[in-house]
């Protein structure tokens, strides 16, 4: 290994019992490379360019954090640190030098203190225990409504009413069953992760049709660098549609693909509508089969199977495939315009290594709460709150609130809070703003 700050060969997993070698910032940046990954944890070294494709929450989601200092994504992530630890001692090659700061780039030390003495009280306060009666009504109300559903068509005949009414109640059902394989998903449910990613399959599966390793996959990345391309999923959209420095650089490059000044109204036709029905279902599928995940095929198929039989004796061939995409297209725009009211407004580009108060801050904004947008958003109102503490139960979002406005307040941090209909518009806002950026740059430069 070379002296600090000199670039020495590929270090091996430190002996045990032997003086931990040390590293400066600038030997890290230099293994931020595909098959080349450092990052650092509470201020220790770890290689881990050859584990990364067996990281369970995905290769991408631990190679996004290359070259950084990772330990509030680590701890934030998982639910028992003890545990996972076993997995990196194996991994440990060195330590950062003492003089060196534990973060590379701009770091507010005082405000890093905060947050973690802020999670420890979250913990000392029971924050992310969560309530067995709470979930427990979330599944057996979704449950209730597919039955309802069924029950309509069985009643009352498959007619345009009935058949309408079910198709609203049946994309209501869907849209709370994202919610609950999301609380799932971030293992917010149970106290063991197995039993969190078993219901997740159950929910994700057999009543969404869709792969839970597709989701994880992708929304991991986006928990673990929200707002920020080629990273966040949910953002690399273009050059369907432009957001943040997109605009300048698609504009500078003279790319007109399609004509995004007009943007914010042809996302009506193909934003909403159809994200669900056509992007994630062509998705997931290909994951699903490229990745192998053949029990998550199985569990998608369930789904299909028991839909189309339930509903095929009503309608036939033609009106259940009519029937199934009613109900995707109306779940879409709740997925659509829910999911982004937090999060396209706020700022979208490329990494800026900020800390992870800040940079999730940056990229979410919350909802003024009520009983009916907590329940009819999953709780996503408080954006802020769930991205700050993505494992915490989400019926105490609200007890957590407090702490971290005092928190933003203190470092002078904006802690933004709209008006749900406000929120909505402000998606259009925001297309319209960066479809002028562009052509403005277009034309001018």
């Amino acid at each position: 290994m070379g002296g600090v700050g000199e670039p020495g060969p590929r270090e091996g997993p430190a002996q045990p019992g032997a003086p931990l070698p040390i590293f400066c910032w600038g030997q890290i940046r230099a293994h931020d490379q595909p098959g080349d990954k450092w990052l650092v944890i509470e201020r220790r070294v770890y290689d881990i360019s050859r584990w990364e494709q067996r990281h369970p929450g995905g290769s991408r989601l631990i190679g996004h954090h290359g070259a950084e200092d990772a330990t509030d994504a680590f701890r934030v992530f998982h639910q028992d640190l003890n545990f996972v630890r076993k997995f990196l001692q194996p991994l440990l090659i060195g330590e950062l030098a003492p003089e060196e700061p534990s973060q590379d780039g701009p770091l507010n030390v005082q405000l890093v203190e905060d947050f973690r003495a802020l999670h420890q009280a979250a913990e000392d306060m029971k924050l992310f225990d969560a309530s067995p009666t709470f979930f427990a009504f979330l599944l057996g109300h979704i449950l209730a409504m597919e039955v309802l559903a069924w029950l309509l068509i069985y009643l009352l005949g498959p007619g345009w009413v009935p058949s309408t009414l079910a198709a609203f109640i049946l994309a209501i059902s869907q849209a709370q069953s994202w919610c609950l394989q999301h609380d799932l998903g971030h293992a917010s449910v149970f106290k063991k992760s197995r039993w969190n990613h078993v219901a997740q399959k159950f929910v994700m599966g057999q009543l969404k049709g869709f792969s839970a390793h597709w989701w994880n996959f992708r929304h991991f990345q986006h928990h673990a660098k929200p707002n920020i391309f080629h990273k966040d999923p949910d953002v690399t959209v273009a050059p369907f549609f432009l957001l943040g420095e997109s605009s300048i650089e698609y504009g500078k490059k003279k790319r007109r693909y399609l004509p995004y000044n007009h943007q914010h109204l042809y996302f009506f036709l193909i934003g909403p509508p159809m994200l669900i029905l056509v992007n994630f279902e062509v998705e997931n599928l290909a994951y699903m089969l490229v990745c192998m995940q053949w029990a998550d095929l199985l569990w998608a198929a369930s789904f299909y199977a028991r839909f189309f039989l339930s509903y095929l004796p009503f309608y036939g061939v033609p009106g259940v495939l009519l029937f199934f995409v009613a109900v995707r297209v109306l779940e879409s725009h709740w997925f659509v315009w829910i999911t982004q009211i937090n999060h396209i407004p706020k700022e979208i580009g490329h990494e800026k290594h900020r800390d992870w108060v800040s940079s999730q801050l940056v990229a979410t904004c919350n909802v003024e709460p009520s009983l009916f947008i907590d329940w009819f958003s999953g709780h996503l109102d408080f954006q802020i709150e769930h991205h700050l503490f993505p494992r915490m139960p989400r019926h105490n979002y609200s007890r957590v609130a407090p702490l971290v406005k005092s928190l933003c307040a203190k470092h002078g941090l904006s802690y933004e809070v709209k008006p749900f209909l406000t929120a909505l518009v402000d998606i259009v806002r925001s297309l319209k703003k960066s479809g002028d950026i562009w052509l403005d740059t277009y034309l001018h430069q």
